[in-house]
């Protein structure tokens, strides 16, 4: 009797498993105390704003451009944003150069809820859309817009990062006074927030100063055909010409004086100095002038790499102000760094603590959005390039940029 118990034992075991295994599932095993957790990744949308078509839209592709360059630098480094990993992405849209289209791209952009906007170009389309972020409390820099006025208004999301026309506009008016010895001077303008804006700083300081205005004209930033005007004031001698305008109507405005045999400088602002302008007034633009704001690209603390890194990823060279929207980038992402959120309402505060080292140089702003050092640099196309020729400090000071300063009577021949 004894050898059968084992097996009775045996069987008993297995019918109770069986009976076991049909009633219940076998607990899941416990998780690893140490097994990794995904970190929650926060997308955050970055607007920009400028021209991508018409006449104007290689200086609106620009600055798309480096707002692009550097979201996805940002991206490279990874960085966290009050302890969640945050992806930036870019919402690019076209405002045509037209303050009535920039109104209704500021409300879309607002609508899909970006935290903030890199734009625009134009003035003229800054100033209007301002209101728009402004009343949504999503902060706005521009990059390029030099109107005065894009400040004044009150807004507390209001940034730009370049010189005022209240600065850029004066500096030339000194420039063609004490540098070129300019005795009569005629000024044109595109009748646009920023070309007439630009003529009217510096028509006033050219009177301030005892200098001779001997016309002023107007015309748009649609018009490419200014004999009428430029006859006009081929009649009043001028020895140099101001205009206040955008390159396509810069170049054939230059190439139309040298047709007509009007012997007289060329000055401009940051709108005309491009590689544009140079192309559309070929031989004519030789020994034309532009300010900019800003130092000299290649001069900027980070502008050598920039402009490498620019080239290699775009295969064309830098424009105008896509090291600008570049840093833009950068300003708003140290603001949310420093509050800690990627809410507008929360990092706004930050962007007006701004001390930062960006690509053009130190970036902090005043109490109106501005930009407390602003240095402004002179330019002459020589040799069918642009090439600096003085760089006046923030204090009014200057210093010679490389190139030899033209006499006033130097038109282009």
């Amino acid at each position: 009797m004894q050898m059968h118990k084992p097996r009775h034992a045996f069987t008993a075991l297995l019918a109770a498993a069986l009976i076991a295994g049909c009633g219940q599932e076998a607990p899941p095993p416990a998780p690893k105390a140490d097994a990794p957790q995904t970190p929650e990744v926060v997308t955050v949308k970055i607007g920009s704003a400028s021209p991508l078509t018409g006449p104007q839209a290689h200086i609106g592709i620009d600055i798309r451009n480096g707002v692009q360059l550097g979201i996805e630098d940002l991206n490279a480094k990874g960085i966290e944003i009050g302890g969640r990993k945050v992806r930036f992405e870019l919402v690019a849209e076209d405002d045509e150069a037209n303050p009535t289209k920039a109104t209704t791209v500021a409300q879309k952009l607002v609508d899909t809820k970006v935290a903030a906007v890199v734009g625009h170009f134009n003035s003229g389309a800054s100033i209007p859309a301002s209101k728009i972020y402004a009343d949504a409390g999503v902060p706005q820099i521009s990059p390029a817009s030099t109107n005065p006025d894009y400040t004044l208004k009150g807004f507390s999301t209001t940034f730009r990062v370049v010189a005022h026309d209240g600065q850029q506009g004066p500096t030339l008016a000194r420039f063609a006074l004490n540098t070129l010895k300019s005795k009569n001077i005629a000024v044109i303008d595109d009748s646009t927030a920023y070309g007439q804006g630009l003529a009217d700083n510096f028509e006033a300081t050219v009177k301030s100063l005892g200098g001779k205005i001997v016309a002023r004209e107007h015309t748009t930033d649609k018009d490419t055909d200014f004999k009428a005007i430029l006859t006009k004031i081929k009649g009043r001698k001028p020895d140099l010409i101001m205009f206040g305008g955008i390159d396509p109507q810069a170049g054939p405005m230059i190439k139309q004086m040298k047709d007509l045999g009007i012997n007289a400088g060329f000055i401009g602002g940051d709108g005309m100095q491009t590689p544009n302008f140079i192309k559309l007034a070929g031989d004519a633009a030789e020994g034309a002038m532009a300010s900019i704001p800003g130092l000299p690209k290649d001069q900027m603390p980070g502008g050598k790499a920039f402009l490498e890194k620019y080239k290699a990823k775009f295969n064309q060279e830098v424009e105008l102000f896509a090291p600008m929207g570049y840093d833009a980038v950068f300003v708003f992402a140290e603001a949310m760094k420093r509050a800690g959120s990627t809410e507008p309402a929360k990092f706004l505060p930050e962007i007006g603590k701004t001390d930062y080292q960006g690509v053009i140089g130190p970036i902090a702003f005043d109490g109106k959005g501005d930009l407390r050092s602003a240095p402004i640099t002179i330019y002459v196309v020589k040799g069918g390039r642009w090439e600096p020729l003085e760089i006046i400090k923030p204090d009014g000071g200057g210093e010679p940029a490389g190139a030899e300063t033209p006499a006033a009577d130097q038109a282009p021949k």
